[in-house]
C-alpha cells in the first residue's frame, strides 16, 4: 500500500505576522515623515544615534584624551559616541603612507578625531566619498593641477591627501585658526551636500545659501573689509570660504561669534553643533 503525504493548505496561521509587517513598515514609514518634518522645523535631527556599540583600545583613547583638545570638551556621553565614531572611521576606511611614510595608530586615531569632530552633529557622518586616507610626510605634489599641496579632496579616486606635517600643525594649534584636516574634510562634505538628499545634506544646503546671501549684505561686507577678520583665501571662492569658516568656527568660536555673530549661527546649525560649548 502506498501513502502519500499531504500537504498543509491552511497557512492562515500566517496571518498575524503578516500584519505585524505591514504595522512595522507603516510605523517606519510615518517615522520617516516625521523624522522629515523635526530635521525641516528644527534645522538639526531627530536621533544622531540608533545604536553606539564599538569602541577603540584603551592607546587611541589616551590619544585622544592627552592630544585632542576638543574630547576633552565632551560629556561622558558625546566621549562614547565620539570613540564609536572614530572606531567606525578607521575600520571603514584605508590609510596609506605615502614616500615611504609608515603609517601608526596615531596618526589614524587623530585624523579620524578631526573628521569625527566636524561631523559629530550629524546623523550621517561616515563621509561617503571618502574610501582612501593618503598620507605624505610633508607638503606633495599634485597631479590634479600640477601644484604642490599640503591638502586635497580628490573625488574621483575617492581620496583625501594630507600632508602629515602640515596636519599635526593643524590640530595641535587650536587657536589661529588654521587646521587643515578641517579644511579638507569639509571640502568632502560639501560634496556630498551636493550630490545627497539625506537629512544632514538638506540642512547644510539651507545654512550655506544662508551664509552666501548674508555675505551679499552690505554691511557684512563692510565688517569684512574693516576687521579683516578672515584670512584672504577664505575669498577665492564659496568653497574656500566655507572651509576657512569651518577652521575659524572650530577653532575660535567666541571670536567668531562676537564678530559676525548672524555667520556663526548659521554655521552652527549647518554643522549642528549643540554640544562642547559652541
Amino acid at each position: 500500500m502506498t501513502y502519500f503525504l499531504q500537504v498543509e493548505n491552511d497557512t492562515t496561521w500566517l496571518a498575524p505576522y503578516a500584519y505585524a509587517i505591514v504595522l512595522l513598515g507603516f510605523l517606519l514609514f510615518l517615522f520617516r515623515i516625521f523624522e522629515n518634518w523635526y530635521a525641516n522645523r528644527f534645522d538639526r535631527p531627530l536621533l544622531r544615534h540608533y545604536l553606539v556599540y564599538k569602541n577603540i583600545s584603551k592607546e587611541q583613547e589616551k590619544i585622544l584624551e592627552e592630544e585632542f583638545h576638543f574630547y576633552g570638551l565632551l560629556s561622558k556621553r558625546h566621549k562614547r559616541e565620539f570613540r564609536h565614531r572614530v572606531a567606525m572611521f578607521i575600520a571603514n576606511k584605508k590609510f596609506v603612507g605615502r614616500q615611504g611614510l609608515e603609517v601608526t595608530d596615531r596618526m589614524k586615531t587623530l585624523i579620524a578625531a578631526v573628521g569625527c569632530m566636524l561631523s559629530f552633529g550629524r546623523k550621517h557622518y561616515e563621509y561617503s566619498l571618502i574610501d582612501y586616507i593618503l598620507i605624505y610626510p610633508e607638503e606633495f605634489y599634485s597631479t590634479m593641477n600640477e601644484h604642490h599641496h599640503k591638502g586635497e579632496f580628490n573625488p574621483r579616486e575617492k581620496a583625501l591627501v594630507l600632508s602629515w606635517k602640515d596636519f599635526e600643525n593643524g590640530y595641535r594649534i587650536t587657536d589661529d585658526n588654521l587646521n587643515l584636516g578641517i579644511h579638507e574634510f569639509m571640502h568632502a562634505m560639501q560634496l556630498e551636500a551636493k550630490k545627497s538628499r539625506d537629512l544632514d545634506s538638506t540642512r547644510f544646503g539651507k545654512q550655506f545659501q544662508n551664509i552666501l546671501k548674508r555675505l551679499t549684505h552690505q554691511e557684512v561686507k563692510n565688517k569684512l573689509d574693516e576687521t579683516r577678520y578672515f584670512r584672504s583665501y577664505a575669498f577665492t571662492n564659496q568653497y574656500e570660504f566655507m572651509a576657512v569658516l569651518a577652521e575659524y568656527f572650530i577653532e575660535s568660536p567666541i571670536e567668531f561669534k562676537e564678530h559676525f555673530p548672524e555667520l556663526y549661527d548659521h554655521t552652527k546649525k549647518l554643522l549642528n553643533f549643540g554640544f562642547a560649548g559652541y
